[in-house]
């Protein structure tokens, strides 16, 4: 494999010359046609600069640590192909861990990316709790939280209006005259679900004409605990004419659980969900929900981790993406 001394021999230049000319933040300080020739001696020898060393030198490995909560949460692909994607433009590529949304877990994933020397940690996994863990790791490298917070914008953050999207759900099904209402709350230690709630009850709150108000909360945001919390709340003799459920896999197991006993989705049953996950749209009936700006939190959250890297004294960012609400066959007005 030729290295950096075969490309230089071969351009006619000093070794430092041929570096400083592949060096992308250091190439315009070789002439450009001495730069165009150590290119062509490069790409002739087949020479691959050695990353490792280059980032040992600016004291980076250009890898961004990136812990996740759940693999099997589909609106979570698109945030990692946004963060992807970003990093690949800054020239860093993503290490991910997954959580499965144990706190426990997340420590230690923590703890491994540090020991694999990564340059800054992107996390979509926290838990209010998590505040103590992720104030130590920050005094080490820089930390950017993503989707999830700790709500009072102590750290650099890029997250989604989650009161407005709760409220937006709320107000879709009072104004369909919906006034028996069921919420499947996610986990009340994650920000996301916490903001989803208040949103709810704020516009719940406002709505013209009362309404009955039943909160289910979850451990976890699943399909199978969707279908738990609604088939429980309909086991206690609450049939509700209208379902918000905190997440998609939530509002899917919640319309099973319903039609399981023998209501129908939304001739009986109006069901919203949240995040807008991929194929929500294709099922029977596509499903209502809120659109979280998936892409564009991933992207944001790691243009503002590499911007750390240079600036890691800038004042702390917070970034919220205003949600969207996207109507479909879910949901109905309720029937005279």
């Amino acid at each position: 494999m030729a290295n950096l001394r075969d490309v230089a021999e071969q351009a006619g230049v000093h070794t430092s010359t041929a570096s400083r000319a592949l060096d992308p933040d250091h190439s315009q300080m070789v002439g450009a046609k001495t730069r165009a020739r150590v290119v062509q001696a490069a790409e002739e020898l087949g020479y691959r600069a050695n990353q490792v060393a280059r980032g040992l030198r600016k004291g980076r490995t250009g890898a961004i640590g990136v812990v996740i909560a759940d693999m099997g949460n589909p609106f979570l692909p698109p945030i990692i192909r946004g963060m992807a994607g970003s990093l690949r433009e800054l020239g860093m590529i993503a290490l991910v861990a997954e959580t499965e949304d144990d706190p426990g877990v997340l420590e230690k994933a923590l703890l491994d990316l540090l020991d694999r020397k990564v340059d800054a940690i992107i996390t979509t996994a926290v838990h209010l709790t998590d505040r103590p863990l992720i104030t130590e790791i920050n005094k080490t490298i820089p930390v950017v939280l993503a989707v999830r917070t700790f709500l009072d914008g102590s750290f650099h953050a890029v997250t989604h209006d989650d009161a407005l999207g709760g409220a937006m759900a709320a107000r879709h099904l009072c104004s369909l005259g919906h006034t028996r209402l069921a919420e499947l709350s996610g986990p009340d230690d994650v920000s996301s679900f916490v903001g989803r709630s208040r949103g709810a009850k704020s516009a719940i709150d406002e709505s013209d004409q009362p309404v009955t108000h039943r909160v289910a909360v979850g451990t976890h945001p699943t399909t199978a605990e969707g279908h738990r919390l609604m088939t429980e709340i309909l086991e206690q003799g609450f049939v509700p004419t209208a379902v918000f459920a905190h997440n998609d896999l939530m509002a899917v197991g919640a319309i099973d659980a319903l039609g399981q006993a023998g209501l129908s989705c939304p001739g009986d049953v109006s069901v919203v969900g949240y995040n807008d996950s991929p194929m929500t749209d294709r099922l029977n009936p596509p499903l209502t929900t809120v659109r979280f700006a998936s892409y564009e939190i991933g992207s944001r959250a790691a243009k503002l981790a590499g911007s750390l890297l240079d600036d890691p004294d800038q004042p702390v960012a917070s970034y919220s993406l205003t949600p969207d609400f996207v109507e479909r066959a879910s949901t109905a007005r309720l029937a005279d």
